[in-house]
């Protein structure tokens, strides 16, 4: 077994230099512009890179990585983990109109970091020159376009003493309920996590050959966790050739998704819920006619929580397309684990739980507990009493904890959170646990998550959980959008906390705004016997969501206790 991605590449370009590894869709269709990387190129790109950051001696510091969707941040991650630079992938600058937050956000990351390069594509690497003139932090960086680093130097890379512990890469968390840290993944750390998702996800010799090599589809941004660990390095891990195009396009048009599934017939592809919800809008009978999905293995829906309403409906729906009920796969993870913690079995369907302890709304069918299936081989998981810290048994709701060798080193730079949520111990268990701050249970062996320790919402002594307030308001009327809904709580003075519901619409059910409130009042007063203080309707885009699509539903209450939200209406309580 390989000690690394990096020696996993070499082989691969060695044994197959002219397979493709990455194909990209330009334009998001599957009859435009494709551009192809095969793994002797990227092998040669990478040791290029690799050697123009060790020529400057910056091994050991850390990169941030700034492209568009393409194949080229493939290589500089690569170079960057081949000359024993720490890599720090960040959300590219999007133009003018989002000069401001880019700038910002690489402010925070290269303060937090204090990476002294920064690796770009030409055209953004344009724009973070005239972002300089406003950030002085940046004059002690060294800036370069990596297409103009020559290819020819790849025969002076030498090959870095590179350890199990050594850090990899600066995986900045998404932030749903704080401020983004930096995990430190180590190399062992991505090797352990490429091998639990390699067996979780079925991605067998036998499997591969059986699909041609065809491993992922992915539209999700390569800047995160989820669509770099998987699609990205699982690919480099096995050998095999994914296709990737970007994230706009599928928001644009998400049936580009299932077409170009239906067109490369990979064996896994998959995203957060909301992207199946997408699709479902999308779901014309001429489009549900033009697919063949019957040869997608595993659907994996991950990053946010899985919703036994969105698998029905999608299981329905696309069926006419010949998907298989049994592809539809519910996981679990989080960028302290590296990824990947539990995922179903492959071929098997979705298990749902709806009379469980401590189960959330019990009985009801589309508010059912999900399955996230087991854990990985290697992975130790125990559900834990948040505040006594012991062990709980079967059934019951607790903080997930994990162990096992793909949980992080640390947070970058930050010992106490390092110790509070990366060193944990539980009696009667060896080794360091990660805290995840998620809630769950389990039951025969497999994880049900209900939602995030701090996010619970407590009225009259009784926990409710916000996703379900949330899916009970989104399934009140079809203006809702699905996964832009906010629940929370606020200080209603004597009264105590009282729950509000923050909702986008579309824009032409602006007419509708009067029923629509009373609708959702009604529907989460009889789901959850729950009176809502406020029912706030707002415009598309208000909510303001993770990198990876989560709610952030404490920067949505504070926006509402300041007043900035962009309201279409906002009734009291009546």
């Amino acid at each position: 077994m390989t000690r690394t991605l990096v020696e996993s590449l070499l082989t691969h370009a060695a044994q197959q230099s002219d397979r493709t590894a990455y194909r990209f869709l330009v334009t998001g269709d599957c009859d435009g512009e494709i551009h192809e990387m095969s793994y002797g190129k990227l092998a040669l790109r990478s040791r290029a890179i690799a050697a123009w950051l060790q020529q400057r001696g910056l091994t050991g510091e850390r990169a941030l990585l700034l492209y568009p969707p393409g194949v080229e941040f493939i290589p500089a991650f690569m170079g960057c983990l081949a000359a024993g630079v720490i890599a720090v992938p960040g959300v590219p600058p999007q133009g003018r109109a989002q000069n401001h937050r880019a700038l910002n956000r690489m402010r925070r990351l290269i303060a937090d970091a204090d990476a002294k390069v920064i690796l770009g594509s030409q055209g953004f690497m344009d724009i973070v020159e005239l972002l300089a003139q406003q950030a002085p932090e940046l004059d002690g960086t060294v800036r370069v376009a990596t297409e103009d680093i020559s290819e020819e130097q790849a025969g002076s890379w030498r090959q870095p003493d590179l350890a199990a512990d050594t850090v990899a890469f600066l995986q900045y968390t998404s932030g749903s309920t704080s401020a983004p840290r930096g995990v430190m993944v180590t190399h062992e750390n991505l090797v352990d996590n490429q091998r639990v998702l390699t067996e979780r996800m079925g991605h067998t010799p036998d499997s591969l050959a059986e699909y041609g090599n065809e491993l992922f589809v992915s539209w999700l941004p390569v800047y995160h966790d989820m669509g770099l660990i998987a699609p990205v390095l699982n690919t480099i891990h096995l050998g095999a050739t994914s296709t990737l195009f970007a994230p706009l396009h599928f928001l644009q048009q998400p049936q580009r998704w299932l077409t170009t599934i239906s067109r490369f017939r990979p064996h896994t592809s998959g995203g957060p819920n909301f992207a199946y919800e997408l699709c479902l809008k999308h779901a014309t009978p001429e489009l549900l006619d033009s697919l063949d999905l019957s040869a997608w293995r595993v659907a994996f829906n991950g990053a946010e929580p899985v919703r036994a309403a969105t698998l029905r409906r999608f299981a329905d729906t696309f069926a006419r397309a010949g998907l298989r009920r049994e592809a539809l796969y519910p996981c679990y993870g989080l960028a302290e684990a590296t990824l990947m913690v539990t995922g179903g079995c492959v071929d098997t369907p979705p298990t749902l739980h709806t009379a469980a302890e401590g189960a959330p709304n019990a009985g009801e069918a589309d508010a059912a507990a999900v399955s996230c299936g087991r854990p990985g081989p290697g992975v130790t998981l125990a559900i834990v009493h948040p505040e006594g810290q012991h062990e709980l048994p079967e059934g019951e709701v607790g903080e997930i904890w994990v162990g096992g060798a793909s949980v992080a080193k640390g947070y970058w730079r930050n010992i106490v959170a390092t110790r509070e949520i990366l060193r944990a111990h539980l009696p009667g268990h060896q080794g360091r646990f990660l805290r995840t701050g998620d809630c769950g249970f389990l039951r025969d062996g497999e994880l049900y998550v209900t939602g995030r320790l701090k996010d619970l919402i407590v009225i009259d002594g009784r926990n409710h959980y916000p996703q379900d307030l949330e899916l009970t308001a989104e399934l009140a009327h079809p203006a809702l959008r699905p996964g832009c809904t906010a629940a929370f709580s606020v200080d209603a003075g004597a009264e105590g906390e009282e729950p509000v519901l923050v909702a986008e619409i579309v824009p032409q059910a602006a007419g509708e705004t009067e029923r629509i409130t009373d609708l959702i009042r009604s529907a989460v007063g009889d789901s959850h016997s729950l009176p809502l203080n406020d029912v706030v309707l707002v415009h598309p885009g208000t909510i303001p969501k993770t990198s990876s699509g989560k709610i952030q539903r404490h920067a949505t209450r504070t926006a509402y206790l300041e007043g900035t939200l962009s309201l279409v209406t906002a009734l009291g309580a009546g």
